[in-house]
Parts: structure tokens; C-alpha cells; sequence
């Protein structure tokens, strides 16, 4: 951890986590910023290079389904290519290893979901003999994705939903990624602009109202309405404890706010 990282916060902030009984982990763009993934909002942020409300819409795709896949095939491709970081495997063994741990992502990436796999394959729990296998604390160890997932599809006419990663041929529409239910054209399972976020929120929502303490990491703050999850939880008697390289709206909220890298920071708060 960095020497500018300042120790008495990390203690405090240690402190709170172990005494919360429930947890809620909200993460951001920037906790895959050491992983090598550009942030939205950075110097070189993905919102900089391309125009996404143009892409990220139902109406882009409706008008040319080759662009947007072609897009997202990019974006992908670079999730792909990353590794889980400190961060992110940190977190994943927290929720494995205590109760009451929800991660709830508004990333896109997958990557929270791949340290708890990589996690998952067999995971020894604190103080026991026995080993947990890959299907145990399944809904602990996976993370509410508020915006779905890049390595997800839906089919735009029967609904059907599942993972998907083989590579994405944008050359022609009728190379399109297309349904094994009905042949129909797939989408990616993200939610695009102007559409509900759906159930991931409301159950957002719920635990915020009883989580005794909100961990959030690598956020920006603005987005709504999951900017809103950390103040629900301060609304409803408890704590905040932010990691960010610089301020943002919940700084002034927060009981302790760390100024560093989540890859830094994170696993000496949890581990």
C-alpha cells in the first residue's frame, strides 16, 4: 500500500468493516482502471474516444445493429484481455468468506464475476477443515450487475438470456451473434440508455435499507439512480467508507475516504 494512503483511515475504516454486520460493496469504472481498463470519465476514458449515448441505445441498435455490435465487440475484446486485480479478488473473497457481503457492480466488464470463479474452484473458509466447492455461496460470491454484462446476450425477440463469448463477426449483419432458441438477433444484455435498470436495482435498493455499512469503490458518484444506493444506506443509520483517487459527491458523506487506487487500497481493508 502507498505510503500517501493515509494509514489512521485505513484502520478506521478496517474497524467499521468488522464491525458491520452487513455490508454493501458498490464499485465503479475505477476499480478496473488497474486492471487496464479505461474509466468512462477519465483523461482517456472511454465517454472521450466514443460517443456512447449514440451507440448505447435501443434506437442505434434498431438502426444499425453491425455498429453497435461492432462496438461492443471492442469493448469485449479489452475486457478480455484484463486479469482481475487486487480489488476485485479481495472482494470476492470477502463475500466468500463472511455473511452478510453484497457486491453490486455498475460495471460492465465481468470482471468482479471472474475473481469469483477463479475463487470458486475450491476456496477453504476461515476457521474449517472442509473445502468449498464452485457451487456453494453462489449468490454471496456473484455480484449484482446494475448494467448487465458485456459477455451476456438477449435475443430481441424471445427474450432468452445466457452467457456468451465467442468472438463477435461485425462484418455484415448477417454475421450478427443470433439466438440457439429461435434464430432471432441477439443483443448485448446491457442496459442501454432510456432503459429500466429492472430487478438489480430494487434489490439494490433493499439491501441498502438494511446494510449497516456501504463500501464504495472506484465510483464517480453522478449516475443515477445507483448513486443514490450509498446515501440510501447513510439515510438508514449506517456508514460510509469511499475509495477514490479523488473526491466526489458521497466524500462529504463518508465516515472515512481514502484517496488511492482500489487495487491499493481495497484488499488492505478487507483482507
Amino acid at each position: 500500500m502507498s505510503d500517501e494512503i493515509d494509514p489512521q483511515g485505513v484502520e478506521h475504516a478496517r474497524e467499521l468493516l468488522s464491525e458491520a454486520g452487513t455490508v454493501l460493496v458498490l464499485t465503479g469504472a475505477g476499480i478496473s482502471a488497474d486492471s487496464g481498463l479505461a474509466t468512462f470519465r477519465g483523461a482517456d476514458g472511454l465517454w472521450r474516444n466514443y460517443r456512447a449515448q449514440e451507440l448505447a441505445t435501443p434506437e442505434a441498435f434498431a438502426r444499425d445493429p453491425r455498429l453497435v455490435w461492432e462496438w461492443y465487440g471492442m469493448r469485449r475484446e479489452a475486457a478480455a484481455s484484463c486479469e482481475p486485480n487486487a480489488a476485485h479478488l479481495a472482494l470476492a473473497r470477502f463475500a466468500i468468506e463472511r455473511d452478510g457481503i453484497t457486491i453490486v457492480t455498475q460495471n460492465v466488464d465481468g470482471l468482479h464475476t471472474r475473481a469469483a470463479e477463479m475463487l470458486a474452484v475450491e476456496q477453504p473458509p476461515a476457521g474449517e477443515g472442509r473445502v468449498v466447492r464452485a457451487d456453494e455461496n453462489k449468490a454471496a460470491r456473484l455480484p449484482l450487475e446494475l448494467h448487465g454484462c458485456l459477455f451476456r446476450v438477449r435475443c430481441t425477440q424471445c427474450e432468452a438470456r445466457y452467457g456468451h463469448r465467442e468472438p463477435i463477426d461485425a462484418s455484415a449483419v448477417n454475421t450478427l451473434p443470433t439466438c440457439r432458441s429461435c434464430s432471432s438477433m441477439l443483443r448485448p444484455d446491457i442496459v442501454w440508455f432510456g432503459e429500466p435498470l429492472g430487478q438489480a436495482i430494487e434489490i439494490a435498493f433493499s439491501v441498502a435499507q438494511e446494510a449497516d455499512l456501504c463500501l464504495v469503490v472506484g465510483t464517480s458518484a453522478v449516475v443515477q439512480p445507483a448513486a443514490s444506493i450509498a446515501t440510501v444506506v447513510r439515510q438508514a443509520g449506517g456508514s460510509i467508507v469511499e475509495v477514490n483517487p479523488e473526491p466526489t459527491p458521497l466524500t462529504s458523506l463518508a465516515a472515512v475516504s481514502l484517496r488511492g487506487g482500489a487495487a491499493d487500497v481495497v484488499p488492505s481493508l478487507v483482507g
